[in-house]
Order: C-alpha cells, then sequence, then structure tokens
C-alpha cells in the first residue's frame, strides 16, 4: 500500500510573517490594511500571502470578537406581505446568527420617502456594523449610502438596488428580466388578438419596480405590439390603494384583458377583480408566493406569481455581509437569487 500523501494544513498569519521576515503585528496590519507599514514591507507581506496561499480563518475571527456584530435591517413600513415573509425569515436564521456572533434588528420605514429613508439610513453611523436596505434610488438616499460606507458601515441593497452608490453587495432578481417574464406570460395567456393590458406599480422610484416596468415594456413593443398597455398607475404596494386604483381602471375598461401587479398589494386587486366579476376573465400576473397569492392561484384569479426566495435573500445578505468583515471570497453562484414562476399546478 503506497503511503498516503499528508493534507496541507491551512496557512497561518505566524506563517505568513515567518515567511515575509516581519513581525506577526506587522503582518497582521498589511492582512488587515491597517495604515503606519512601509510600502516595501506592505508589498513583501502581499507576496508572502499569494504564495502560501494564505486566508484568514473566519471562524477563529468570530471567536476572537470580544462583541457580536450589529445588522440592521431596515425594510418598508405597512402591511406588505413579501416584507413579513422577509421578517419571518430573519427571525427563522436566529440561532445561526448566534452562531456566527451576530446580532440583528429590524427597522421599518417609509421608503416610498426618500428623505425619511435617507434619515433612517444615517442614523445608524456608529451604531451598527452592517445595513441590509430596500433602498429607493435617489439622490438623497444615495448620499446616505455613500456617506455611511466612508464610515465603515457595509451597506447591502435588498430587493431593490442603488447600484451608484459604494453599497458593497446587492442581494435579489434581474429585476429586468422579471418584467420581461411578466409580459411573455402576459401575452401568452391573452393571445394574440387586440385588447388592453394595465400595470399597477408601488412606485417608479423604487429602482426594482422601474426595472420590472422597463423589461415588460420590452417583450410588449417587440412581441405583442397588437396590446395596448395603459399608462401606469402607481399605489405604493398598499392593498387598499391597489383595490381603488383598480376598481378604476376597470370601471373605465370594462374589457381589461389583463393586469400586471409589479409590487405588492395584491389583494387590493384580486378584490376589485372579484367585485366586477372580472376575476375569472382578466388575465393577472403579480410577484411573491405569499399566503394571499397562493389562495388567488388556487382559486384562479391569479394567473401566475413571480417570485424571489426571501429565505435565500436574507441568508444571502447576511453571508454577504461576514465575507465582508472576513474578506472571505464571494461563491456567486451561491448568492444569485433566481427567478421562480408559479402557476396553480406547480406550487411548492
Amino acid at each position: 500500500m503506497e503511503p498516503k500523501t499528508p493534507v496541507k494544513s491551512r496557512a497561518t498569519l505566524e506563517d505568513v510573517a515567518l515567511d515575509a521576515q516581519v513581525s506577526l503585528a506587522t503582518a497582521d496590519r498589511v492582512v488587515n490594511k491597517r495604515p503606519g507599514v512601509r510600502p516595501a514591507t506592505v508589498a513583501r507581506v502581499d507576496a508572502a500571502v499569494r504564495r502560501l496561499g494564505y486566508r484568514p480563518d473566519p471562524s477563529a475571527a468570530r471567536l476572537a470578537r470580544a462583541r457580536a456584530r450589529q445588522v440592521v435591517f431596515l425594510l418598508p413600513a405597512g402591511n406588505n406581505r413579501f416584507v413579513e415573509l422577509l421578517r419571518d425569515q430573519i427571525e427563522a436564521n436566529t440561532e445561526w446568527m448566534r452562531d456566527q456572533r451576530i446580532e440583528s434588528g429590524v427597522l421599518p420605514v417609509n421608503v416610498f420617502n426618500p428623505g425619511e429613508l435617507a434619515k433612517a439610513v444615517l442614523a445608524q453611523e456608529g451604531r451598527c456594523d452592517a445595513v441590509v436596505v430596500m433602498a429607493l434610488d435617489h439622490p438623497v438616499v444615495r448620499s446616505a449610502i455613500d456617506q455611511l460606507t466612508q464610515a465603515g458601515t457595509v451597506v447591502i441593497t435588498l430587493v431593490s438596488d442603488v447600484p451608484s452608490s459604494t453599497r458593497q453587495h446587492y442581494v435579489g432578481i434581474d429585476n429586468t428580466a422579471a418584467g420581461r417574464t411578466a409580459a411573455t406570460l402576459v401575452g401568452r395567456f391573452v393571445g394574440r388578438g387586440p385588447a388592453t393590458v394595465a400595470v399597477v406599480l408601488g412606485s417608479l422610484s423604487l429602482r426594482d419596480h422601474a426595472e420590472r416596468y422597463f423589461g415588460f415594456n420590452q417583450v410588449m413593443a417587440q412581441e405583442h405590439p397588437h396590446l395596448n398597455v395603459l399608462p401606469p398607475v402607481e399605489g405604493q404596494d398598499d392593498a387598499a390603494r391597489n383595490e381603488v386604483l383598480a376598481t378604476q381602471l376597470l370601471a373605465a375598461h370594462p374589457e381589461l384583458a389583463a393586469i400586471y401587479s409589479v409590487g405588492a398589494g395584491n389583494a387590493g386587486i384580486c378584490q376589485a377583480l372579484r367585485a366586477a366579476g372580472r376575476d375569472q376573465h382578466t388575465v393577472f400576473v403579480g410577484h411573491e408566493l405569499t399566503a394571499v397569492s397562493r389562495a388567488e392561484l388556487l382559486n384562479g384569479t391569479m394567473d401566475a406569481v413571480i417570485n424571489q426566495d426571501a429565505g435565500h435573500e436574507i441568508r444571502s445578505a447576511l453571508r454577504l455581509a461576514l465575507a465582508q468583515w472576513s474578506r472571505e471570497p464571494v461563491i456567486a453562484d451561491q448568492e444569485r437569487i433566481r427567478i421562480d414562476i408559479y402557476l396553480k399546478d406547480n406550487l411548492p
């Protein structure tokens, strides 16, 4: 029997210091990007890191910390059903967070008001280590995120992005692709004859809603020019407002062929469809598999739901925060959020 090849142990910071011929304290300063080390010494330590394949041990670093990391989730206030799913998933991951020495809190905020959201973001400076925010793409929000990251706080946008900010990561689906998917579904369900389609969204100020609407219009113009898409109406993800808006649309267009709901508040649209006797006639495609949308798929009021996994998103946001603190590499495939399509026939 041939002798087994010994398993090479993980390189330590002590190995790096020895290889670079510097003190352990100097190696630590270079690896953790702290100032006060001469450029030539930094280059020598960096070369040793590459040569030895050194990576910090995140579990050891977590055990060595005297305090837990603080993560604050800034989520929309109100009765958004999908936000409730996100809150449930934060709670479900409490034990895992405890093992990782993370403590979390949820702060409800009016994400449709840029001033209020920016104020809530800035208020976290010095109070926490990471902010996970469902963001509004607005100059004052962008500035607040930039100020927070400049102060050393990790910022991760969730569901709705602010890509021109200095946030470290975005967690969510490709919203333009989601809007294109919705258009394909609506076009297939409605058919080839001339018809009218309505769009209800939360706000075009939310980047996820704007991107979905953009993708929807792309496919409608290119592949379904026979369908007349009405100007969008904004209900701020509120079920009561959406019910009023849908009621007005149905009164103005009694033969309305389809409704695409870009955001939340689908319960109100379903109620309006039933009141108008159109719940089994008007095609309805929306987002997020909640208890309400599941029931409406089963009873035929909704025809399709485009979903993003709330549990995956919360776990991904937490993993990305950990990676940012520990400087561990991010596995892109693990953090990619998929677009799921549910009909009544394939509900999980």
